[in-house]
């Protein structure tokens, strides 16, 4: 079951189930020897970047040691890092997956070894060795996503003049959060895609057909120019459901090349997710539709809040116990809310917060 809360709440419970553990009141960040092995899986995109900084900065609150390691990308690499680390005799593993399903081994090793593990923000596929995850609500990414495409365009309140041509764009095929970004879009597209207001001439409405592995803004720039050669000659494109802020940079740099964003042929919406400040800059230049803001500033403080308490043998606070099934168990997980950004909000959103700097979009 899914309880909504808020992060101000649970880190009032968790503080208290850290106090307890501990046994002395103002002494919930001491973790004595312990240590937290952290595997993120690439230094090519700002956001894992941060996420690993914020993540090393909670465990030294809390006391403990973190060691950090990123895969770049390659499966075979993370889990051998993730080895290495069990190894070591970490106390406790985080790891966002390069590829969710390629740690069934390695898992069982950290669990003989009495390792708890979490999944962050990518959920480990296929296997029972994973305790926890924290992430954000992953179809609401896709929801908000699509809901700016359709208020953009006026369907929602009928001002539109369509049918308006659109091409949809998906992730990785080996992240689990691909199926519920691209769920959670569809289920509002659906319906306006069944009764033509929006039209996918390409034909490709599949999951399978739509995916960009290791959401590679160099493969959707690709592909991107692919569509746009083979189906649209004399008819324009008037919106990209694109998942994540590197591909819809390269989804607008095929634009680009095909004259869009020049005068009588205008970009099309273009969505987005992580509010990457290079993607920031473009949707301030007009360029980028909209983009999905997540504080992985608190994805990092309620992960670190899930490690402190397993480490002292309790159990993390969780929000949703039914959604996230990774074929062998359903992983209790806490879920953040993520937040749609355009030209409209992002300085109070974004630039406000402290999340960037306004001296980074200058």
């Amino acid at each position: 079951m899914r309880v909504r809360t808020t992060v101000a709440a649970v880190l009032s419970a968790v503080v208290s189930v850290s106090l307890a553990a501990c046994g002395e009141e103002g002494d919930a960040g001491s973790g004595g020897d312990k240590s937290v092995g952290i595997a993120m899986p690439t230094t090519k995109s700002p956001r894992w970047i941060d996420d690993g900084r914020n993540m090393v900065k909670q465990m030294k609150e809390f006391g403990y040691g973190a060691t950090l390691k990123y895969a770049e990308d390659d499966p075979k690499t993370q889990v051998e890092q993730v080895q290495t680390m069990i190894d070591q005799g970490v106390d406790t593993l985080v790891i966002a997956a390069v590829d969710g399903r390629s740690f069934n081994d390695v898992l069982r090793r950290a669990e003989s070894a009495h390792i708890p593990v979490i999944s962050y923000d990518r959920l480990l596929l296929g296997t029972p060795d994973v305790d926890y995850y924290a992430t954000f609500d992953n179809e609401k990414v896709g929801e908000l996503q699509a809901n700016h495409i359709i208020e953009q365009l006026g369907l929602v309140n009928g001002s539109g003049k369509g049918p308006f041509n659109i091409e949809l764009f998906a992730g990785s095929p080996d992240d689990n959060n691909t199926k519920f970004f691209f769920d959670g879009a569809m289920k509002v597209l659906r319906p306006y895609i069944q009764n033509r207001d929006l039209v996918v001439r390409s034909g490709e409405t599949k999951l399978d057909k739509i995916t960009t592995l290791r959401w590679d803004g160099v493969r959707a720039q690709k592909r991107m120019n692919d569509l746009l050669d083979s189906h649209y000659g004399t008819e324009r494109v008037d919106a990209v459901l694109s998942p994540y802020d590197g591909m819809s940079l390269g989804i607008i740099k095929a634009l680009k090349s095909h004259g869009y964003g020049k005068a009588g042929k205008t970009l099309p919406i273009v969505t987005g997710q992580d509010a990457e400040v290079p993607s920031v800059k473009s949707i301030i230049a007009g360029e980028q539709s909209e983009t999905v803001y997540k504080d992985t500033r608190e994805l990092a403080l309620i992960t670190s809040y899930m490690v402190n308490a397993v480490i002292h043998n309790k159990k993390p606070v969780v929000n949703d116990s039914d959604t996230y099934d990774n074929g062998k168990k359903v992983v209790p997980a806490y879920l953040l809310e993520p937040v749609s950004v355009d030209k409209g909000n992002y300085k109070r959103v974004l630039v406000d917060s402290g999340y960037i700097k306004k001296s980074d979009l200058d």
